[in-house]
């Protein structure tokens, strides 16, 4: 589905709150009391304190499983979603939630496996069995036993009910718990995804708070543990884990994402061997999956998906949407199914560019925009947007602390729907962060040229190789579809002058 229209959402109240992503929107509306309650770990058997009984993570996860599909969209592989499944309910088979020692309402608990779509490795659970992996790392994984060891983990925390540990251990409630269930995993952009957040309460940063060490070793053991029962060579998995710090070496990051709330990665490879050795030592070696995985991932997308927009020489492009903008210099743009957020690189101001609903006409949005409890409108009248129908507002809103933000709304009608611009600074240093907001508001245009209006996504394609060569002599003359050929190297789990044997299957991109 076409971003923006999985979830328009409507300005609602407070100000600053709507830079907010609709995912800690919904996680700070959700109203459930918790408080801690002593209860035997289901891993060790060991009374331990948590935040919220089983049925309540349960409802968390529930209640809050929509709002991660809404943030980033599922894939749409009915196959590799039902592989992925089968997979995940298998290894949930092996774990403590299917024990006969387990709680009959632990073991009536239905797990749910989702495939999302976003580029970005990484991987999440929420509390009550919902378990999350994105496309981006189903492409850098070479194995089934890779992705074994990717679930059990992620089940590990639901089963160790790690985040209603974490919970138990704070007063935030509510927020808390998910971010502890997320653990740093919502990843709306990196460093940029942080700034937004801080600008607005200290609930909302709390979605980045991570899962103790512990339980990260903890999980990790599970991981291996499950694999190991399901018949499979974990040992594959300190190969990925190697890869993820590859991965943050590449970019310059001191931790990749799916390991920014984890032990370090050189440390997590080398225990993944020991422990590994340990399990298989009275279970035997199992398979690796390799041939079944592959045919799986051969045909997923690559990378960003650009007919869900793209940015390119400064300018961010919509071709399923057919629309452009330009985007202010010194700004990071995070492009989410439900909203484009563009943050200055000094962090003083936003601009959120989403889809307005329940108005008619641009001038209707403006004014319940500017009707907001708690807002004073500073100026208002009819915008500028390539001769297309728009309004807009600017209004001055109070913190609790005193101080205040000045935002400019702009509205735009433009194939019968009403899109929104949102801009916002601190009140002393609107004036020099407005002609930004202008340019990206005053820029919106019909997106005209064929070329961009018929760019499709690339595609992971599997091969086999037929004569031993290093891998950089295979990568083909016409590039690597966008990837450099130390990503492609990555995303094959190899080096590049290693010397790949005939018969390898390798995954390249088009």
């Amino acid at each position: 589905m076409t971003p923006f229209l999985r979830s328009a959402i409507p300005t609602h109240r407070v100000l600053v709150r709507t830079v907010l992503t609709p995912l800690i929107l919904a996680i700070l509306m959700f109203d459930l009391a918790g408080c801690v309650t002593t209860d035997k770990s289901l891993v060790t058997g060991r009374k331990r304190a948590y935040g919220y009984s089983w049925a309540q993570e349960v409802q968390l996860g529930r209640e809050n499983d929509a709002a991660i599909i809404a943030q980033y969209g599922l894939y749409d592989d009915p196959e590799l979603t039902a592989y992925v499944d089968r997979l995940g309910q298998e290894l949930v088979t092996y774990s403590e939630a299917r024990a006969p020692s387990a709680p009959e309402e632990v073991r009536q608990t239905e797990f749910f496996f989702r495939v999302l779509d976003s580029p970005v490795v990484n991987a999440f659970a929420l509390p009550g069995g919902y378990i999350y992996v994105t496309r981006g790392l189903m492409a850098h994984l070479d194995n089934e036993a890779q992705l074994a060891v990717v679930l059990g983990h992620e089940i590990g925390h639901v089963v160790g009910r790690h985040a209603s540990i974490r919970a138990a251990s704070q007063t935030f409630g509510q927020a808390l718990l998910l971010g502890g269930a997320v653990g740093g995993q919502v990843l709306l952009g990196g460093d940029a995804a942080s700034s937004i957040l801080q600008g607005g309460s200290q609930v909302a940063q709390l979605a980045f708070l991570s899962y103790g060490r512990d339980d990260e070793r903890e999980s990790d053991d599970l991981g291996l543990k499950y694999g190991v029962q399901a018949g499979y060579d974990v040992d594959h998995a300190a190969e990925f884990f190697r890869s993820l710090k590859r991965l943050s070496e590449n970019a310059g990051q001191s931790i990749p994402s799916f390991m920014s709330t984890h032990p370090d990665p050189g440390e997590r490879e080398a225990t993944i061997h020991a422990r590994a050795a340990e399990w298989e030592a009275t279970h035997g070696e199992g398979k690796t999956g390799q041939a079944e995985y592959l045919a799986q991932i051969d045909g997923i997308m690559a990378g960003e998906n650009p007919r869900n927009g793209f940015t390119q020489d400064g300018v961010f492009y919509h071709p399923d949407l057919a629309f452009q903008f330009p985007v202010p210099a010194d700004y990071q743009l995070i492009n989410q199914p439900s909203q484009v957020v563009m943050v200055a690189s000094d962090q003083g101001s936003a601009i959120r560019f989403y889809l307005e609903s329940g108005v008619s006409s641009p001038r209707e949005a403006a004014e319940r925009f500017g009707a907001q409890e708690g807002v004073q409108v500073v100026q208002s009248g009819i915008g500028s947007a390539y001769g297309l129908p728009a309004q807009y507002v600017i209004v001055d809103a109070a913190g609790q602390d005193g101080s205040v933000t000045r935002a400019r709304a702009q509205y735009i009608q433009y194939n019968g729907r009403i899109y929104a611009f949102l801009g916002l600074a601190a009140q002393a240093n609107y004036a020099a962060r407005e002609p930004g907001f202008v340019r990206a508001m005053q820029g919106f245009a019909p997106l005209r040229d064929p070329a961009v209006l018929n760019v499709q996504p690339r595609i992971l394609q599997v091969r086999e190789i037929t004569t031993p060569a290093p891998f950089q002599n295979l990568i083909p003359s016409g590039g690597a579809g966008g990837f450099t050929a130390q990503e492609l190297a990555i995303l094959n789990q190899v080096e590049l002058n290693e010397v790949i044997q005939a018969g390898t299957r390798l995954k390249f991109v088009n």
